[in-house]
């Protein structure tokens, strides 16, 4: 069956990561797995301390590329009437400015007790939620 908005919006906020697709200046895909928080028809994401190569991350390249993002949730098990999976479209945007990333800090740090100890210290890419969509099983 098909999810309405509000019902994507919380089962993707459930889950405790999501996928983010990017594409780079030349249309090809990026897909990384990123901690995150939502709080209406925004969800955030940030660099954190985890080892990098570079603070200067492919997603946040393509994102100045193209700013055109999606991110997925979802849910398997073997009993195939549990599945699900939600998608959201948006524009993201790349945050820098430490009065601008004050809450979506916040919101990281109240869902991630890692985040508690050592906040992310950004860059913040904030998404617009253009449009929720999503499936789950129904008998």
């Amino acid at each position: 069956m098909r999810l309405t908005e509000e019902a994507a919006r919380e089962r993707l906020a459930s889950v405790p990561v999501v996928h983010l697709a990017t594409t780079d200046e030349d249309g090809r895909p990026h897909l990384v797995v990123t901690t995150f928080a939502v709080e209406g028809d925004h969800v955030y994401t940030a660099v954190d301390a985890k080892p990098k190569r570079t603070r200067d991350l492919k997603r946040l390249r393509n994102i100045r590329a193209n700013p055109r993002v999606a991110v997925l949730a979802d849910h398997y098990e073997d009993d195939w009437s549990r599945l699900w999976w939600v998608r959201a479209d948006a524009t993201a945007e790349i945050l820098q400015d430490p009065a601008a990333m004050a809450r979506p800090v916040a919101l990281l740090s109240e869902r991630y007790r890692q985040y508690r100890a050592a906040p992310p210290e950004g860059p913040v890419i904030a998404l617009s939620v253009e449009r929720w969509t999503g499936w789950a099983y129904q008998p």
